[in-house]
């Protein structure tokens, strides 16, 4: 089958975005051969349906591409309902209003740690250093690790996202064992002293019962592993290319230091426009057409919110900035469906976290490259290096 486009051509955010505006406007179910080959839905339509659609739409199959080097499954992203269930019930169940609120102060705290050697040293790279190290202590306050584990997470799951990208298939197996050692002693411990479902994963899942049953050891120490990984992906990619923003629109920087309350909207425009993923995937559970192209079953589909949520017919002007722009709700930067991220509403208040406690900091901040960029499944920043004028307190 002929190539519709090249997700190899070029990691460049811009150039990537480009190529994707013109797929949805020219071949909205695009091939490419890349990565054993693939389809790629670029349409916001398109692209919620099948997120919406689980039954024709299936996740354990491939939900990833390019896929895990080793063709491991883990629940709940590579499982379908019903089998999904009780893990993504489980996890929840730890993310409601009152478990955040109760987050929100350490995680604070934590962010103006992560940022002091920025502050102190004037520069840095904010997706590298600040922008790894924070999720680590996110992760770390979530599943009730010990706090030694934070930067040991914040290496272990660089260097295994990194090997992902490079297709590294040692090193994603050693730095996966690692972290498949901290989730294995988590639920040792848990066994041992369990804790409030509402308050910690592992005893959540560890009460969970599938068919009258304790879920699989193999499966719950697979479901932690995932949640260990899953918080340390975007957030630095994210926080980079939002910084960089922010670096280019000096107005809006200053705006949103002034009047903090502006920011929780700003970071939801952010997710929007910087959404940095492209390749989770489903298959096709039957042959189906759509635009006139057949899909068949067992070849992976790209969902790539990152160009649904660029869609100029659900977000008119959809390469701007837009502070509350009126159908910001529409967006797909969290995914949709029962596969959306379940740490969405943590991702949110750590997101805002970051912003808050960067913009109260500093007095001005500028980002100044060589910046590098994502490779697939992703897009966006993985480097941003900034210069930083820190505030008198911090100085």
């Amino acid at each position: 089958m002929r190539d519709d486009f090249d997700p190899t051509e070029t990691d460049d955010p811009e150039e990537s975005h480009r190529m994707y505006a013109r797929l949805r406007e020219e071949c909205p179910v695009a091939y490419s051969s890349a990565y054993g080959g693939f389809y790629a839905l670029t349409r916001f339509q398109d692209v919620r349906d099948a997120a919406s659609s689980p039954q024709t739409f299936i996740s354990s199959v491939r939900a990833v591409v390019p896929s895990d080097p080793r063709g491991l499954r883990r629940p709940p992203l590579n499982f379908d309902a019903p089998a999904h269930t009780p893990y993504r019930r489980a996890l929840d169940r730890t993310l409601q209003r009152a478990r955040l609120e109760r987050l929100e102060t350490p995680l604070r705290r934590h962010a103006r740690e992560c940022l002091r050697p920025l502050l102190e040293a004037g520069e840095g790279d904010i997706a590298t250093g600040f922008g790894v190290h924070f999720p680590a202590w996110v992760t770390t306050e979530w599943l009730n690790l010990e706090p030694d584990t934070a930067p040991l997470l914040a290496e272990t799951s660089f260097r295994w996202v990194t090997a992902w990208r490079l297709q590294d298939a040692s090193t994603v197996t050693e730095m996966s064992e690692r972290m498949y050692d901290i989730a294995r002693a988590l639920v040792a411990r848990r066994r041992r002293t369990p804790m409030d479902v509402e308050l910690d994963p592992a005893s959540s899942l560890l009460a969970e019962r599938l068919d009258g049953e304790p879920l699989p050891e193999e499966h719950l120490v697979g479901c932690l592993r995932q949640s260990l990984v899953v918080g340390m992906v975007a957030p630095p990619i994210l926080l980079g290319s939002m910084l960089r923003h922010l670096s280019d629109d000096p107005k809006l920087q200053h705006r949103l230091r002034a009047d903090p309350a502006l920011i929780p909207a700003a970071v939801e425009e952010f997710v929007r426009l910087y959404t940095p993923y492209r390749g989770f995937a489903r298959t096709v559970s039957h042959p189906i057409e759509l635009h006139g192209r057949a899909i068949p079953p067992g070849v992976p589909v790209t969902l790539v919110y990152a160009a649904a949520n660029r869609d100029p017919q659900e977000f008119p002007d959809p390469d701007r900035f837009m502070l509350d722009r009126p159908n910001i709700a529409h967006h797909l930067g969290f995914g949709r469906g029962r596969h959306r991220c379940v740490g969405m509403p943590l991702a949110r208040m750590a997101l805002r976290i970051a912003v808050e406690e960067l913009l109260a900091a500093t007095t001005s901040f500028t980002a100044q490259g060589p910046f590098q960029h994502a490779r697939m499944p992703e897009i966006g920043h993985t480097s941003v290096p900034v210069r930083v004028t820190a505030t008198t307190s911090n100085s």
